[in-house]
């Protein structure tokens, strides 16, 4: 909208690029692919398109283990390639975010093949080497984020180093002064190529404690728990000195026009909030993950919602994310009546949501067959790999789903003869209609895109609440549960149904002080009479 920044007003459309579209028939997604798909984002009416990870990578880790910060992976394509895809997107107004991996660096990183030839090499300092204790042991207790030991000693040097997750992925020390200049220069590089900003990776790991303590047991510890949790991260993340480098990295973007720094935060609430920095000069959007971790239980999502606002700094704008390339995919957590109920939720709650490509056509839970595994999670403990949330997106009722003409890296799902873009886009009551719907009435109603947040009534599994800005009310009603139900209306408004989450309704005026609702449903209401229609029941 006319002089708001963009991040505030649009919404932000993850991509995992090895699974979009695939466009030289090696069955991995390129970014050629993206590009050739960027008529769909518009389409669909998001505002913004985020990339994981594409920078030169052997892949140990499928590109978050970077071995060139100022490249682009010849499994994805060129630089070329990359930037016609940044002009392409600009074109069709969309921004283009990146993945900045900043924590750790590729083992087959130069920098780190420096460092390890021997202790007195001058870039040693640039990662994190540790003597064993005299028994012989780790430097500490620390534990991989993908299970085992954070510290592999290397035999050359008789020292360890720290890795945050796996062996491969060593962690740069940002205490010196060399590697954070080395990083800026890298992010400063993309932001000259046009990038529109940086989602940051695990931004909360980046300082570890100077004394390297033992991390104490975590109290809360269950077995079969992974094997992380097993310990509180006291001293192995989340260190205070985090915030001077968040701050650096938000002044090095501060020196182009309009660029957003995304942080990605797993933290306790009240952690979080430090992440926008004193006086907002931290991250623009530390990441909200709250919904994909939380109970999917009306008064649990009323009160989390209403703890976020509260404790968000002045000034502080909120953020709302449903699902990610780490995460099961909201269908498969709730069921997919339940994902368009919180499709209606994301899209409605004050914030920038951001958008799981997939989600939009009910992706869920993809089985992998064994030997089709490829996170190394999964290979590391059994059970926790991240593959069935990375399909490969389903376009076309074709061979491969219109993905690619070879077979794809991960599998398809088995329904993706009726789960697909082209099955699902000319159907009014498709859960793709619904999603442009939402992101159509965010775009024509500024009380859903800038509007105040008001908290109405919880009651059962049903939970209202409203968005108002200047003369325009807007209710949304939302049931988490599965039967029929009443919610509660006031009297004196005129209403109006301008959405449900089941495709009918629109127009619907409810009279008297209740609403009826279907199991699943999620209504939108306007109470603003004077407000024009809305086209909401085209869909070409």
């Amino acid at each position: 909208m006319p002089g708001e920044l963009w991040w505030k007003t649009g919404t932000v459309y993850q991509v995992y690029p090895r699974s979009f579209q695939d466009t030289n028939g090696d069955g991995v997604g390129d970014i050629r692919g993206i590009t050739a798909r960027l008529d769909y984002l518009a389409w669909l009416g998001v505002d913004a398109v985020w990339l994981s990870p594409v920078c030169r990578s052997p892949m140990a880790d499928y590109g978050y283990d970077v071995a060139d910060y100022c490249d682009i992976d010849p499994l994805f394509g060129t630089l070329a390639d990359f930037d016609r895809l940044v002009a392409e997107a600009h074109r069709r107004r969309l921004k283009v975010i990146m993945d900045f991996v900043p924590n750790h660096t590729s083992d087959q990183h130069p920098w780190f093949a420096e460092s390890r030839a021997s202790r007195h090499n001058p870039r040693r300092d640039w990662y994190i080497w540790r003597d064993p204790k005299p028994d012989g042991s780790p430097p500490n207790n620390w534990v991989s984020n993908f299970g085992g030991p954070a510290w592999t000693v290397d035999p050359a040097t008789g020292q360890s180093y720290y890795h945050a997750f796996l062996r491969e992925q060593p962690d740069l020390n940002w205490r010196n002064p060399a590697v954070r200049e080395a990083m800026y220069a890298a992010m400063r590089f993309w932001l000259d190529r046009g990038v529109d900003g940086f989602r940051v990776d695990v931004i909360w790991h980046l300082i570890k404690d100077e004394g390297f303590r033992d991390n104490p047991p975590n109290p809360d510890y269950l077995p079969g728990d992974a094997e992380i949790n097993s310990l509180s991260p006291l001293y192995s993340a989340d260190q205070p000195e985090v915030m001077e480098v968040v701050a650096e990295m938000r002044a090095v973007l501060e020196e182009y026009d309009e660029r957003v720094l995304i942080g990605e935060i797993y933290l306790p609430l009240e952690r979080l909030m430090a992440y926008y920095g004193v006086d907002l000069s931290g991250a623009h959007l530390p990441f909200n993950f709250q919904l994909i971790l939380t109970r999917w239980h009306a008064a649990t999502v009323a009160a989390l919602v209403d703890e976020y606002e509260a404790a968000l700094p002045p000034g502080g704008w909120p953020n709302w994310v449903l699902g990610n390339h780490d995460q099961p995919r909201i269908a498969a957590r709730v069921g997919l009546p339940q994902a368009r109920v919180a499709a209606v939720l994301l899209l409605t709650l004050r914030s920038t949501p951001t958008l799981y490509y997939g989600d939009e056509i009910g992706l869920a839970r993809v089985p992998i067959p064994p030997g089709r595994e490829r996170d190394p999670w999964e290979r590391n403990e059994p059970g926790r790999g991240r593959d069935p949330a990375r399909t490969p997106m389903q376009w076309d009722r074709g061979p491969q789903a219109g993905f690619s003409t070879a077979e794809p890296w991960l599998p398809l799902d088995p329904d993706a003869g009726r789960c697909n873009v082209e099955a699902l886009r000319d159907d009014p009551g498709s859960i793709l209609t619904l999603y442009r719907r939402l992101l159509a009435l965010r775009r024509e109603h500024p009380a859903l895109s800038l509007g105040a947040y008001k908290a109405v009534s919880v009651e059962q599994d049903v939970l209202c609440f409203e968005r108002r800005h200047e003369a325009e009310t807007l209710r949304v009603v939302l049931n988490f549960g599965h039967e029929p139900c009443n919610a509660p209306l006031p009297s004196g408004g005129d209403w109006r149904v301008l959405l449900s989450s089941s495709g009918s309704r629109i127009g619907e005026r409810p009279s008297g002080d209740h609403l009826a609702l279907a199991g699943d449903e999620a209504l939108v209401l306007l109470n603003d009479p004077a407000s024009p229609a809305s086209d909401l029941n085209e869909t070409g």
